[in-house]
């Protein structure tokens, strides 16, 4: 059986990007890589949006980057994850977040939301409250 040697490398930082003042890796004298390059078969990767499960337009970092390298997949993350269980619907059959509604109406109580807030979409995103919020009047949670 022939053994043939495959390589991963990945290069946290090391862009392939447009030639301008401001590129340092086209820049640089990087001898070695131009000779990896040019002499092995190699590809690029989209490494932001919806190619790395983040919402569209998002730029993806070293951990989001590495997940979906590793798993040869899209790995959808948390806000693109919620975001998809809203818009397809999904979300209003989540049990975990019926078995809660469920709870507030069997005891009589309180619905009450705890966690971040903002509009930036990062650590949180105000819209998914909003859809939790409507999606429990849906459910006959009154309060």
């Amino acid at each position: 059986m022939n053994k043939k040697t495959s390589i991963l490398m990945i290069l946290d930082g090391w862009g392939i990007g447009r030639d301008y003042e401001g590129n340092a890796v086209l820049k640089a004298d990087t001898p070695n890589f131009d000779r990896l390059i040019k002499k092995y078969p190699n590809t690029q990767i989209r490494t932001s949006g919806l190619d790395v499960g983040l919402p569209e337009g998002q730029m993806g970092n070293s951990e989001v980057g590495h997940m979906n390298i590793g798993s040869g997949r899209i790995v959808y993350q948390e806000f693109t994850r919620i975001t998809k269980a809203i818009k397809d619907g999904s979300i209003e059959n989540n049990e975990k977040i019926n078995k809660a509604f469920d709870n507030v109406k069997k005891n009589k109580s309180k619905l009450h939301y705890f966690g971040l807030l903002s509009d930036g979409g990062v650590h949180s995103f105000n819209g998914h409250l909003y859809s939790l919020v409507k999606t429990a009047q849906k459910k006959g949670v009154e309060k």
